[in-house]
């Protein structure tokens, strides 16, 4: 089941910048609602699966890869969709791209070693390392902080939306796209950090 909302909230998030993408120039009120409120439903599920696969007992490694990847088709997706209709600049999809590509390739050789992303197996070791990658905290925290950009870039470029709402949506979505940006990369150096002894011990072997 966990795998399965995992799977909705991936094609339910493609739709959605599908739609953006070529309705932009015709879209109506009405539909960026629509939208705004599909993108928030695509950032809630990605707590319900977790929560789902511990109620459930369905965690396991390969739950938590397919998380993962899910996550990361998601966030990629629409900030690409949104340097396509001109809504963020070139730098931020390369920075969160180049960002996950690298966790991810770190995370892959520590799963080799039976160590995994978040849970009980987390390659995390230090402290501060679990507080910002790994915990529910941070992991709440990022995800709300990137809901928040994704649905008010919605909401900031409303056809026929009044001046003053705008202007407040605009400033909410775009202090939510930079602080997103920053924790994104704020969470990915720990990892980087921590996966120095996997290519220590490789080298001494």
């Amino acid at each position: 089941m966990a795998n399965f909302i995992t799977l909705f909230r991936t094609f339910l998030g493609l739709t959605v910048v599908l739609v953006l993408y070529y309705q932009q120039a015709s879209a109506t009120m009405a539909l960026y609602w629509v939208l705004f409120g599909l993108t928030a439903v695509v950032i809630l599920l990605d707590g319900v699966d977790g929560y789902v696969a511990r109620r459930f007992n369905e965690e396991s490694q390969a739950g938590a890869v397919i998380d993962i990847i899910g996550d990361r088709i998601v966030e990629q997706i629409y900030w690409i969709a949104y340097l396509a209709v001109g809504w963020v600049p070139l730098w931020i999809p390369l920075v969160v791209i180049v960002r996950g590509v690298a966790v991810d390739g770190l995370r892959s050789i520590a799963l080799e070693k039976g160590l995994t992303a978040f849970g009980s197996s987390t390659m995390m070791k230090s402290r501060l390392g679990v507080l910002l990658v790994s915990s529910r905290f941070s992991r709440w925290t990022y995800a709300v902080v990137k809901g928040v950009a994704f649905g008010f870039l919605i909401l900031a470029h409303m056809p026929d939306g009044e001046a003053s709402f705008l202007q407040v949506t605009k400033t909410v979505a775009y202090t939510s796209v930079y602080v997103t940006v920053f924790f994104c990369v704020v969470r990915g150096l720990p990892v980087v950090f921590e996966s120095r002894r996997f290519f220590s011990s490789a080298s001494s072997s």
